[in-house]
């Protein structure tokens, strides 16, 4: 069953370890491909301070538009490529409106369509522990956000007292917070 204009239609792609972007790379240079390969970037607090990290939405897979007659051999031999995922011997097509969701998704955060920026947010009242400096592992309360300053302001225990603390919002480990609420899933109305 395939979908669109002329006999393409999107497909999942396994690609070879951490080679998402190498694979993407390779397959826009082929005619007639369309290749979809959305990537996540983050401010990540490490031993060496705050830095960007991006890595793929999709760890070993991303999804390209092709006329699989024509082009099934060539997308299979692109550099990066592993496999076209298939189920029972066949490959499932990927449904149009799922594409055009993702797009939308992506268009909102990205300049390039495919980056998504992830913005780190805390609220008053979440508890949270400092991954970082000379109060590294003690664990507090989020008092107060100060997003132009990248500052938050958390009360900790110490010596017998919550005392307010500033620090930054990078040397936080955040609290993982439950999927619900406003949440909504790709493809859903």
């Amino acid at each position: 069953m395939t979908e669109g204009s002329g006999g393409s239609a999107w497909y999942c792609l396994r690609t070879q370890t951490k080679r998402e972007h190498i694979a993407a790379a390779a397959l826009r240079e082929l005619e007639g491909v369309e290749v979809l390969c959305p990537r996540l970037r983050y401010r990540k607090t490490t031993r060496r301070g705050k830095i960007w990290w991006v890595e793929p939405l999709f760890p070993g897979y991303l999804l390209a538009r092709f006329e699989l007659e024509g082009q099934e051999r060539a997308v299979s031999y692109a550099n990066g490529v592993s496999q076209i995922l298939r189920f029972g011997g066949e490959p499932p097509t990927i449904p149009e409106r799922f594409v055009e969701d993702l797009r939308a998704e992506l268009a909102k955060s990205s300049e390039d369509g495919e980056m998504i920026v992830v913005q780190v947010s805390v609220a008053p009242g979440d508890e949270v522990e400092l991954a970082d400096g000379p109060l590294r592992g003690m664990t507090g309360r989020v008092f107060e956000v100060c997003p132009a300053k990248d500052r938050v302001r958390i009360f900790i225990e110490f010596l017998g007292q919550e005392q307010p603390v500033d620090v930054d919002l990078f040397s936080l480990l955040l609290p993982k917070r439950p999927i619900g609420g406003n949440t909504r899933l790709f493809g859903e109305s």
